[in-house]
C-alpha cells in the first residue's frame, strides 16, 4: 500500500475509518509535543494538553476541509489549546529558540568551554523570551522550530499574511532589545555578528 498523505488519511477518517486517525496522531505527536514545549514547562501539562489536541482533532475531523493542508489545521487546534493553558496559568514558560539563529554569536565549538557558553546563551535567551508577548513569541516558534511558511503561520494564528511578517520582524527586534537590556555583554557580541 502506497504511503498516503495527511489529507488522504483525514478523508478516510471522515469516511468512517476511525483507526486511520492513529496514523495522523503518530505523524504529529512529536511535532505537537515539541510545539507545546515552547509554551509550557511542566511535562504532565504538556502530555495532557497534547492529548487534548488530538481528542479535539478527532472530534472535529468532519470540519476539516481535506482540500487544504492538514498541518495548519491541527496546529491551529494546538495553538488554541496552548493559549487557553497559558491564560489559565497566567504565565507560560517556553524553552529556547536557538540563539545562533536569532543572534549569531561567534562561539568556538572546539573550545573546551564552548558547551558551557552555549548553555549560558540559551539560558539567557529563555529569560528574554519569557518577557516577549505571546503574539510575537508564537510566530518565532512556528517559523524557526516548526519550520512553517508565513502562509501556514497565518492559517494557524488566523492572521493576514502581512501581519505574520510584521510580528516576526517585531518579535526579533523586541527579543534583541530585551537581550541588550538584560545581558548587555552577551548582546553586544551578538551585535558583532550578522544582523537579524
Amino acid at each position: 500500500m502506497e504511503e498516503l498523505n495527511d489529507e488522504d488519511i483525514a478523508r478516510r477518517v471522515q469516511g468512517g475509518d476511525i483507526e486511520a486517525f492513529a496514523l495522523l496522531a503518530e505523524r504529529y505527536e512529536k511535532k505537537i509535543t515539541r510545539y507545546a514545549k515552547k509554551f509550557l514547562s511542566q511535562p504532565d501539562d504538556i502530555k495532557d494538553i497534547v492529548q487534548d489536541v488530538f481528542i479535539k482533532a478527532y472530534v472535529n475531523i468532519k470540519s476539516f476541509d481535506a482540500k487544504r493542508k492538514f498541518s495548519p489545521w491541527i496546529y491551529r487546534i494546538a495553538h488554541n489549546e496552548f493559549v487557553n493553558a497559558l491564560k489559565k496559568k497566567k504565565a507560560g514558560r517556553i524553552s529556547f529558540i536557538d540563539f545562533d539563529v536569532l543572534f549569531p554569536v561567534p562561539v568556538s565549538k572546539e573550545a573546551a568551554d564552548g558547551n558551557v557558553e552555549r548553555n549560558e546563551l540559551r539560558r539567557q535567551l529563555d529569560s528574554c523570551l519569557e518577557k516577549l508577548p505571546v503574539k510575537y513569541r508564537e510566530p518565532l516558534v512556528l517559523y524557526y522550530f516548526e519550520e512553517m511558511s508565513y502562509r501556514e503561520i497565518a492559517e494557524v494564528m488566523h492572521l493576514p499574511l502581512s501581519t505574520v511578517g510584521i510580528r516576526l520582524q517585531r518579535g526579533k527586534s523586541l527579543l534583541k532589545k530585551i537581550a541588550l537590556e538584560k545581558f548587555p555583554e552577551t548582546a553586544a557580541l551578538a551585535g558583532a555578528g550578522q544582523k537579524i
